[in-house]
């Protein structure tokens, strides 16, 4: 396997976003339900969570349920939500032990009662951890997040407590559900599709993107290297031109 520099060396490369889709053509193709191809999904979700942390990235997030899954079949939904259950049963120790922060975000409080107490029990449990975080986005769509952050500005507006005539980006980023978690520097999504579904819009603004034909089970460790050794090659402008970026590489970006 080629050798690539630690991902700490790799200039702004500190949040990896995924959208790890393709579970259920993967179970097709291998002639098993869709739940199974769900199941084998979430195992290689803890493999790409190892295979980060030792690539030293910050920030990991996974786009693990979307508000417009509830649409899905009844039967897949409930599967779903027990096996992110069984994920946070069996993964809490390796969480702890490689010291790693869960966080979640989304509509959490809409989600299963039971998914919801072993989430704010991890979420607790790891919140000390200060070096690398794995975050969640369950029940969550960047058009509900806006809605909420637009709700929870308006009430601040209302109370007097903030002038809208002074609102600038970075206040109003505090109220999106992302408010103390960096923009993500690379979207990586899985299965050959090209689109965002929702997902990280206004974070993404300024990300790079790199889509995977690998169906999400199939998608390795050597995957993820190339997915990092084509962030590796662009060049982040950020509104400028690339001399500017050039000449003056230390310059602040625009990021959160």
């Amino acid at each position: 396997m080629k050798k690539i520099f630690p991902a700490d060396h790799i200039p702004t490369l500190t949040h990896v976003a995924i959208i790890p889709d393709g579970n259920g053509r993967w179970a097709k193709q291998q002639g098993l339900r869709r739940n199974q191809g769900h199941k084998q999904g979430v195992e290689n979700v803890g493999n790409i969570v190892e295979y980060a942390r030792e690539l030293g990235i910050k920030y990991l997030t996974f786009y693990a349920f979307s508000a417009e899954n509830w649409d899905r079949p009844q039967g897949e939904v409930v599967a779903l939500m027990k096996m992110l259950e069984h994920f946070l049963k069996t993964n809490l120790g390796k969480l702890h032990k490689h010291q790693i922060r869960l966080k979640a975000i989304g509509r959490i409080d809409e989600l299963p009662p039971k998914l919801c107490v072993l989430l704010d029990k991890a979420i607790e449990a790891t919140s000390h951890y200060q070096d690398r975080t794995l975050i969640f986005a369950l029940n969550y769509g960047a058009r509900s997040e806006v809605i909420d952050a637009v709700k929870a500005y308006s009430r601040a507006v209302l109370d007097g407590t903030k002038n809208p005539d002074d609102l600038k980006w970075e206040e109003f980023s505090h109220y999106l559900y992302t408010d103390d978690i960096p923009d993500p520097d690379l979207i990586i999504r899985t299965s050959g599709e090209t689109r965002l579904s929702n997902f990280l819009l206004l974070q993404g603004a300024y990300s790079e993107f790199f889509f995977s034909p690998k169906l999400w089970p199939e998608f390795s460790k050597e995957d993820f290297i190339k997915a990092i050794e084509s962030f590796k090659k662009r060049e982040r402008r950020f509104g400028k031109t690339g001399e500017q970026i050039r000449n003056n590489p230390a310059e602040p970006i625009l990021n959160r």
